[in-house]
Formats: C-alpha cells, sequence, structure tokens
C-alpha cells in the first residue's frame, strides 16, 4: 500500500437480493409450459380412452341383435344413450358407423369417431408436438343369434 493509504474497497457485487426472482423468471416457463402440456395430454389421452370405451361397449351391445339391422339399431340406441355419461366427452361431436365386418362375414363392426377440435389441448404453442384432431376407434364382435 503506497504512502499508507488503503485502497478502495470494492463495492459488494454479489447482492444475492434478486436470486429468487431471476431462478423463478428462467424456471417458470419451463415449468408451466410442462404442467399444462401435461393437463392438456392427460384430457386428451382421458378422452381417446372415453371413445376407445364407448366403441367396445356398444360392440358389446350390438351382439343382442339378430340381425345387421337390428345390431345397428342397438349400437347407435347405445350410443345415444350413453354417451353423455363420459365427462371428457360432447355426445354432439360423436359420430358412429355399425355395419357387418367387410373382411369376416361371422363378424361384426363397430366404429366410433369423435371430433376432438374443441379439447383444451388445442390451445397448447406449437413447441410441442399436437395429435391429430379427430379420435377413432373400432371393436368387433362375433354375430349372435344367427
Amino acid at each position: 500500500m503506497p504512502n499508507g493509504r488503503r485502497l478502495p474497497s470494492r463495492q459488494k457485487w454479489c447482492s444475492e437480493a434478486g436470486t429468487s426472482a431471476v431462478e423463478f423468471a428462467l424456471i417458470a416457463p419451463v415449468f408451466l409450459l410442462l404442467m399444462f402440456g401435461a393437463i392438456g395430454y392427460g384430457i386428451y389421452f382421458g378422452a381417446a380412452h372415453s371413445v376407445q370405451q364407448l366403441a367396445a361397449d356398444a360392440a358389446r351391445a350390438a351382439v343382442a341383435g339378430l340381425s345387421d339391422a337390428e345390431r345397428i339399431s342397438l349400437a347407435n340406441a347405445f350410443l345415444a344413450g350413453n354417451g353423455a355419461a363420459y365427462v371428457l366427452l360432447d355426445p354432439d361431436r360423436l359420430t358412429i358407423q355399425a355395419t357387418p365386418s367387410p373382411s369376416d362375414p361371422d363378424q361384426f363392426l363397430v366404429s366410433i369417431s369423435y371430433d376432438a377440435s374443441a379439447l383444451p389441448i388445442w390451445n397448447l404453442h406449437p413447441p410441442l408436438p399436437l395429435p391429430g384432431k379427430t379420435i377413432s376407434f373400432s371393436s368387433t364382435i362375433r354375430n349372435g343369434g344367427v
């Protein structure tokens, strides 16, 4: 130290007063994207499972029919009576196609499609890969009573 004088002390640049706010600003967008993505996909997968269950149950209801016309009527009646029971589905967006199986005359095919464009997953931003806007499942049963 020249001439016995002290050098001016350095200012303290290591203040931790705003570190929590900075960490939150860095982590929050990633956390929110993951959280809302998980919620959006969870709702989508719940709706997909509901459509799959409806197709299987409509096919089970159709097995009681003695003719193709009766099977079609039973499958349509099941969907009309039970489509609103699934919380994640809007029954007005459900479509059913019940027909004899084209590949095997001893089987009956029930296909249900759901227009999922109203689900909240579509509010997510483009960085996330999004599934198709139509959910479709089919179920096949053996013809009964023939």
